[in-house]
């Protein structure tokens, strides 16, 4: 296990600099995932750790040691790719020792490498399979066990549940956090896909545009976003946001007036300095944080376009006076028949002109 620390890493093709100075420190032992949307650098990054791509500036080390001129094949690590890149000629246990075998590893560590590797991912029954006899999960398993058998210092995933279908993401991502929990080996891991990062990380790097923008445990995230892209980045279905400006002060904090709601006001307490009466913001609400009419601060007026029935919880797809495309949570036996409704802001959120949260 290791460290794994990032020191005003730069990347740049030509004179398109894609990578922003990343300062980023990973625990020993600790599952860290990279995640936004794509064309972001999460997946350069990961490369550059990797030694896979040649760094512009700054210092990457593994373990303590600086690693920016040492090659892939000695940095202690083990990728898993995106692709599962197996050898189709080659059975699973052929495939989990190849690596092994040509380093010259001893036959008996390398026989107690691979059917430990077997043992802990459950394939003990496919090894004389070949890749083609393999479901995608399966083939999936084999290539997270071709990482496990080199034992590194640190794992690296790249968007390695990508090509699986919805119920077998779902499974793998159990299967992976499970096998961060018994090998306790340092993990870094890059998806687009907020909820994969949600349900593994111990912590979540948010990238945009080679930024990033926040790193945090993922329910600090998910409750203290930053800014407005953090806040709508994670989180399934994502925050609401509501046009408004800020009318006033009051004994609770500053007063903003919904768009298109002249009666509608929220009191939001701010420790920081507030803009001043007139400015523009951003009223941000999860679906979660609207209850029914009088039950929170404020009562708005949406009209419902789609409900979304999934079994015990329901969606309401609606639209504000002013346009906003809101997104509402209700239990399944608590679904409105009317079209028009009144909700009540229970918790929200105010981001500037500029997207960075008012607190």
């Amino acid at each position: 296990m290791a460290t794994v620390t990032l020191n005003n890493v730069i990347k740049r093709f030509g004179v398109f600099e894609v990578v922003h100075g990343a300062n980023i420190d990973v625990k020993d032992g600790e599952f860290v995932v990279f995640v936004g949307p794509s064309g972001c650098g999460k997946s350069t990054l990961l490369r550059m750790i990797a030694g896979l791509e040649d760094i512009s500036g700054g210092e990457i080390a593994i373990g303590g040691k600086l690693v920016n001129d040492v090659e892939p094949a000695d940095r202690g690590i083990a990728m898993v790719f995106q692709s599962y890149a197996l050898y189709p000629h080659m059975s699973v246990e052929q495939n989990l020792s190849f690596g092994l075998r040509m380093t010259g590893n001893p036959k008996a560590d390398t026989d107690r490498r691979v059917k430990r590797a077997s043992e802990i991912l459950r394939i003990n029954e496919l090894m004389k399979r070949r890749p083609r006899q393999l479901s995608g999960g399966q083939r999936q398993r084999v290539a997270i066990g071709r990482a496990i058998v080199r034992e590194p210092q640190v794992f690296l995933f790249d968007e390695p549940l990508s090509n699986l279908d919805a119920e077998l993401r779902v499974q793998m991502r159990v299967e992976i956090s499970r096998l961060h929990k018994e090998l306790g080996t340092t993990m870094i891991y890059v998806t687009h896909d907020q909820t994969e990062a949600m349900t593994l990380a111990d912590r979540i790097v948010v990238m945009r545009a080679g930024h990033i923008e926040q790193i945090g445990r993922p329910l600090d995230l998910y409750d203290n976003p930053d800014n407005q892209f953090v806040a709508g980045f994670v989180g399934s279905p994502k925050m609401n946001f509501i046009s408004g400006r800020i009318v006033g002060h009051d004994v609770h904090g500053v007063v903003v007036e919904l768009a298109g709601q002249e009666k509608t006001r929220i009191a939001q307490p701010l420790t920081g300095a507030a803009p001043e009466a007139g400015s523009k913001v951003m009223v941000g609400v999860r679906p979660e944080h609207f209850g029914s009419a009088g039950e929170g601060d404020t009562d708005l007026v949406v009209r419902i376009d789609v409900v979304e029935h999934l079994g015990g919880t329901s969606f309401l797809y609606a639209r504000t006076a002013n346009g906003d495309d809101v997104v509402i949570q209700r239990d399944a036996a608590n679904v409105p028949d009317a079209s028009e409704i009144t909700v009540s802001v229970r918790k929200s959120y105010l981001f500037d002109e500029k997207g960075l949260r008012l607190r």
